[in-house]
């Protein structure tokens, strides 16, 4: 019996086998093995040394550096997923409208997305607003002073935010895949009842759509506490300036990279799956207070 099903079932286990090899190799071992280096002294050439919860210790208690790239992704995410979140559902709302090239729109408008983490468009993104770039010459075009992107922390950390928005072409097609399940009659009786835009904005498509954005709120955020690359190509590396781009994945890659304190950069990592976890749950326990289920007939 036990060889017959065995049998059986064998080319199912074949086509799943590189799944589960792959999760075993490149998942779960990695977790494993990351939660036990982040309570070791390890640096990549001599084997780890125990001890305890010192790289936690001089994380929260000596290391400056640390809080200040926690506080600079703190502002990064704060800041840069709701303006992504409310440009997304804004050109989503625009193309929702009936249009002959609805189609190309929706295909130009995505582009950004495919491309914008990617090590080109950080390079292009670093000329765009350097000193002579187009932004500092659109700027002066217009009568306004020119910001100095990469000798100013905050400037720099709002190039990142603005490349961040740029990269709304996931959340776009989200938010209008929502859009496209609103039926039609609620407008319509909202227009007989006298309703005007604004109004059914927020009566109409806001509460259909808190759904999808719930889930486009924490996907971004947890995408957005990942960003590396573009933190990585504009400040070539470094942070800079005056560490203004050091958002907390680049200073995880330093230490354990390029300062070889891959004990330490194990202890942040963990850390930083504790404050995602963490914002994902508060996310989740105030959904029920804004996010309206259609299925329930109301809130939660």
């Amino acid at each position: 019996m036990k060889a017959g099903a065995l049998k059986r079932n064998l080319p199912g286990y074949l086509f799943i086998s590189p799944f589960i090899l792959g999760f075993f190799i490149f998942t779960l071992i990695p977790i494993v093995a990351s939660l036990y280096l982040s309570f070791t002294d390890y640096d990549l050439f001599s084997a780890p040394a125990w001890v305890g919860l010192n790289n936690f210790r001089e994380m929260f208690q000596l290391d400056e550096k640390y809080a200040h790239s926690l506080r600079v992704t703190f502002i990064y995410v704060f800041a840069g997923v709701p303006l992504r979140l409310m440009f997304a559902l804004f050109v989503a709302m625009l193309l929702n409208t009936a249009s002959r090239m609805v189609g190309l729109y929706r295909t130009l408008y995505y582009l950004p997305s495919i491309i914008g983490g990617s090590v080109a468009v950080s390079i292009m993104w670093r000329n765009v607003f350097g000193d002579q770039g187009i932004v500092n010459l659109l700027l002066s075009f217009l009568g306004l002073p020119v910001v100095r992107w990469f000798g100013d922390p905050l400037a720099a950390l709002w190039m990142l935010i603005f490349l961040s928005v740029w990269q709304f072409g996931s959340s776009m097609l989200i938010f209008l895949a929502g859009l496209k399940g609103i039926p039609a009659s609620f407008y319509e009786a909202a227009s007989v009842d006298g309703a005007n835009a604004a109004q059914k904005f927020l009566r109409i498509t806001i509460p259909m759509l808190s759904p999808v954005i719930l889930f486009n709120a924490i996907m971004q955020t947890i995408a957005a506490f990942m960003t590396f690359v573009p933190a990585f190509i504009i400040s070539k590396g470094t942070g800079d300036p005056l560490d203004g781009t050091l958002l907390y994945s680049l200073y995880l890659f330093k230490q354990g990279i390029e300062f070889f304190h891959m004990g330490y950069a194990s202890a942040m990592a963990w850390i930083m799956l504790l404050i995602v976890a963490a914002l994902t749950a508060v996310l989740f326990a105030s959904s029920r207070f804004w996010v309206h289920y259609e299925a329930k007939g109301g809130n939660g």
